[in-house]
C-alpha cells in the first residue's frame, strides 16, 4: 500500500519570514499574552527577593520599603510587572470567555482585543499612579 500525495503547484516558502507577515488584532493580542506570562515568570524573582527580604526582619522591611520608594529603577520595575500581570489578567479573561464559546467569530474576536487592550490601558495608568 503506497499512499500518493495529490501534486500541488503552490510554492510554499522554506522560510517563513514572520516580519512580512501582518497579523491581525486577536493574534498581536494572544501572542502578548504570551510575552506577559514569561515577563511575569521572570520578574517573579524580583517579588520573592523582595517578600524574602521584607520578611526576614524589621529592617529588612524598610529596606523593601525604602527601595519601593525612593529608587526610580525599583519603581519602574514594580510597575513593569504590574502592567504585565494586569495584561496578562486580562488577557487570560478573555481567553476564558472564548473557551465558552463567546466571541469566537472574527468580528467579536476583533471586539475582543480591542477591549482587552482598552481595559489593560486604563489598569496600567491606574498601577501607574499607585507605584508613583
Amino acid at each position: 500500500m503506497t499512499s500518493k500525495r495529490p501534486s500541488t503547484s503552490v510554492k510554499r516558502p522554506t522560510n517563513l519570514d514572520l516580519s512580512s507577515i501582518q497579523f491581525p488584532l486577536p493574534a498581536l493580542v494572544s501572542i502578548a499574552h504570551r510575552i506577559t506570562g514569561v515577563i511575569m515568570f521572570v520578574g517573579l524573582i524580583f517579588v520573592l527577593w523582595a517578600f524574602d527580604t521584607s520578611l526576614s526582619s524589621p529592617e529588612g522591611f524598610a529596606s523593601v520599603r525604602d527601595a519601593l520608594t525612593g529608587n526610580a529603577l525599583a519603581q519602574l520595575i514594580a510597575w513593569g510587572l504590574l502592567s504585565a500581570l494586569s495584561y496578562h489578567f486580562v488577557a487570560g479573561i478573555r481567553h476564558l470567555i472564548m473557551d465558552m464559546g463567546y466571541g469566537e467569530t472574527l468580528q467579536s474576536g476583533q471586539r475582543g482585543a480591542q477591549l482587552t487592550i482598552i481595559i489593560t490601558a486604563v489598569l496600567v495608568v491606574l498601577s501607574g499612579v499607585w507605584v508613583w
